[in-house]
C-alpha cells in the first residue's frame, strides 16, 4: 500500500450514493478498521469524516499490544512499522525518579499518519470515503415502539443528502454531537482530558529510547509522557483522568485543571522532558482534546444502529491509550454485522451479540479505572517500582498486563500493597 492512494479519499459530496450497506460515520482507528473488515466482506460500505484527510489528531500516538494484534489482524502492521518507531519498554517513572522499564511490544506513529494508512485501506479495500462531511442525524422508520434507523442525514457546507442503509456505525471519537445526534448520548461531559505537541530534537534520538509516563505530585491528579516518534520527533504531554468525574474523592471541579500549567510542571519535574525542548524545535502547537473513557456515556446500540470506538468510550481512564481498543471495537462490530448477515440472525441477535462482545472487555476498563489511584497518591509509583526492582515475578505480571496475558482480580486493594511492601515473590 502506498499513501498516494489517498487521492481517492475525501470524494465530492455530490456523489454521495443514495443506499449502501453500512454508513460508517468517522474515519479513525474505529471507523476505518470496521469499514476495512466490511469491505472485504463484501459490504457495501460508506466511510463519512468531518474533516478531509490527511488531518491531525491529538493522541499520544502510542501503539501497545492491542493495537499490534488489531493491526496484524487487518493485514496492516507490517506497513505501520515501517514509518512508526518501535519501542521495547514502557519507563514508569515515579516522583522521586525510580524508574522501571516494562518490556512490551510497542511502537509510535503521529495519528495523522496512522488514521491515513489506516483509511486509504478502506478505500482499497472497496470502502467510498468521503469527506467533510458532517452527520446530522438518523433516518429513522417504524411505529413508535418499533421505530428503526434506516440511514442518516448527511451535511457539507449548505447542501443535505439523505442516504440509507440497513446499519449506521457510529465511531465518531470523544466529542458528542454524533452521539447526540444519534440519540445515543449518555455523557456530554468527557471523562479526561489531555495536551499534546511535538517536538523535533534528532540529538535526544538516543537519549529518550521508551514510552516514559511520569507521576508525580506538582501534576495533580494526572501524568506526563514523552513517547519517541519516528523522523527525530516526540510526543509530549500531560493527562488528567476523571477530569469531569462528579463527587470526585479531591473535590476538585474540571475548572481546577490547567493543563499547560500541569505542562509546565512535568517539564520542571522531568529532566529528560526539559532537555527536550530545551534545544529542540516544536512541530505545530500545544493542542488539547477531551477523552471518553472506561466503557461509558453512549448507549452501545439501538435497532440499525450501533457505537463503537472512543466514542463507545473505549479509552483506557488511567493511561489515556485508545488506540488498540478502537480498532478491536470497531473490528467486532464488523465481524457481527458479517457473522449476522451469513447466518440470517435477527437484528436483536446482532446488537446482543455485539453488546456482548464489547462488554465482555469491561474487567480491564474496571482494573485501570482501580488504578486511578495513583494519580491522586503518585508515590504509590515509586512503591510499585520498588517491589518490581525486587520481584522479577511482579516485573513479568506487568509484562503480562501490558500484553493482555495477565489481568490481576486484586489489583491496587490493600492486600495487593501489603503484598509489595512484605512478600518478596
Amino acid at each position: 500500500m502506498t499513501l498516494s492512494s489517498s487521492s481517492a479519499l475525501n470524494l465530492p459530496f455530490p456523489d454521495l450514493p443514495n443506499h449502501c450497506d453500512v454508513i460508517v460515520v468517522g474515519a479513525g482507528p474505529a471507523g476505518s478498521a470496521a469499514a476495512i473488515t466490511l469491505a472485504q466482506a463484501g459490504f457495501d460500505v460508506v466511510l463519512v469524516d468531518q474533516q478531509a484527510f490527511p488531518r491531525d489528531k491529538i493522541c499520544g500516538d502510542g501503539l501497545i499490544p492491542d493495537a499490534h494484534h488489531a493491526l496484524r489482524r487487518l493485514g496492516l502492521l507490517d506497513a505501520v512499522l515501517a514509518r512508526a518507531r518501535s519501542v521495547k519498554h514502557v519507563g514508569v517513572i515515579g516522583p522521586r525518579g525510580g524508574r522501571i522499564d516494562v518490556p512490551g511490544t510497542l511502537a509510535v506513529l503521529p495519528r495523522r499518519e496512522l488514521d491515513l494508512l489506516l483509511c486509504t485501506a478502506a478505500v482499497e479495500a472497496g470502502a467510498r470515503m468521503f469527506a467533510p462531511v458532517r452527520f446530522v442525524g438518523v433516518l429513522e422508520d417504524g411505529a413508535e415502539d418499533t421505530r428503526r434507523v434506516v440511514g442518516a442525514q448527511l451535511r457539507s457546507g449548505d447542501a443535505t443528502h439523505e442516504l440509507r442503509a440497513p446499519w449506521v456505525l457510529i465511531a465518531s471519537g470523544a466529542p458528542p454531537q454524533a452521539l447526540l445526534a444519534a440519540g445515543m448520548c449518555e455523557r456530554r461531559t468527557p471523562t479526561g482530558v489531555a495536551l499534546r505537541g511535538y517536538v523535533r530534537n534528532p540529538a535526544m534520538v538516543d537519549r529518550i529510547t521508551e514510552l516514559e509516563v511520569v507521576w508525580h505530585p506538582r501534576m495533580k491528579r494526572g501524568y506526563g509522557w514523552v513517547f519517541p516518534g519516528p523522523d527525530g520527533a516526540f510526543n509530549i504531554g500531560v493527562g488528567v483522568a476523571h477530569s469531569h468525574a462528579m463527587g470526585h474523592r479531591s473535590g476538585q471541579t474540571m475548572e481546577d485543571v490547567n493543563l499547560r500549567t500541569m505542562f509546565d510542571e512535568f517539564v520542571q519535574v522531568h529532566a529528560p522532558a526539559r532537555e527536550l525542548l530545551a534545544d529542540g524545535v516544536w512541530v505545530g502547537e500545544l493542542k488539547g482534546a477531551p477523552l471518553r473513557c472506561s466503557l461509558a456515556g453512549a448507549q452501545l446500540s439501538r435497532p440499525g444502529l450501533m457505537v463503537t470506538g472512543e466514542a463507545a468510550g473505549t479509552t483506557y481512564a488511567f493511561t489515556g491509550e485508545g488506540i488498540g481498543k478502537a480498532l478491536e471495537t470497531g473490528i467486532a462490530a464488523a465481524d457481527t454485522l458479517i457473522e449476522g448477515r451469513h447466518s440470517d440472525w435477527p437484528e436483536a441477535q446482532v446488537r446482543a451479540t455485539y453488546e456482548q462482545r464489547v462488554r465482555a472487555l469491561k474487567p480491564r476498563y474496571e482494573m485501570y479505572d482501580k488504578a486511578n489511584i495513583v494519580n491522586d497518591h503518585p508515590w504509590l509509583v515509586d512503591l510499585v517500582v520498588w517491589s518490581a526492582r525486587r520481584s522479577p515475578s511482579r516485573l513479568r505480571r506487568m509484562t503480562g498486563l501490558l500484553e493482555e496475558t495477565h489481568l490481576p482480580r486484586s489489583l491496587l486493594t490493600v492486600k495487593s500493597w501489603l503484598r509489595m511492601l512484605f512478600v518478596h515473590s
